[in-house]
């Protein structure tokens, strides 16, 4: 599997390709809820937690809205339309400095849970166009030079 993470240019945008459909058969809603929770529960020990909901609610909220994102990126129902309106993510990340190190380190803390995902029989092939869609689109949320 192919977890390297592409270098940002600072205000650049390349273009991004969302998951194959596979990635969210394979996965299901509840799995892919799984994976973000999980995600977010790493990002939370992780020293870019300062850039997240610090309330426990707020922070189960954002889970949900990444979830309901990330289901709807991958083809399924569009519940983050639907609960939050157009995703709009560049402006809605855009109160937060996140910088080139940030986007890097919240990469990094997805590695471990997709390497479990293939060892749990996810296949490369989904998982390597779901890390595709994640490496570039977290370029488009960077908004800080380091």
């Amino acid at each position: 599997m192919n977890l390297e993470i592409m270098q940002a240019q600072f205000g650049v945008r390349p273009p991004v390709q969302k998951p194959i459909p596979e990635f969210i058969l394979e996965m299901g809603e509840e799995g892919i809820r799984k994976l973000i929770s999980d995600h977010y529960d790493a990002i939370k020990a992780s020293d870019i937690y300062f850039l997240f909901p610090q309330d426990a609610d707020e922070f189960e909220a954002a889970k949900r809205h990444s979830s309901d994102f990330i289901i709807q990126i991958c083809g399924g129902p569009a519940y983050f339309n639907q609960n939050r309106g157009a995703p709009q993510m560049v402006g809605r990340h855009a109160p937060f400095a996140i910088d080139a190190k940030a986007r890097k380190r919240w990469l990094e803390l997805y590695r471990p849970l997709l390497e479990e995902l293939k060892e749990q029989g996810v296949t490369e092939t989904s998982l390597n166009s779901f890390w595709g869609y994640i490496n570039i689109f977290s370029i488009w949320m960077i908004n800080t030079q380091s």
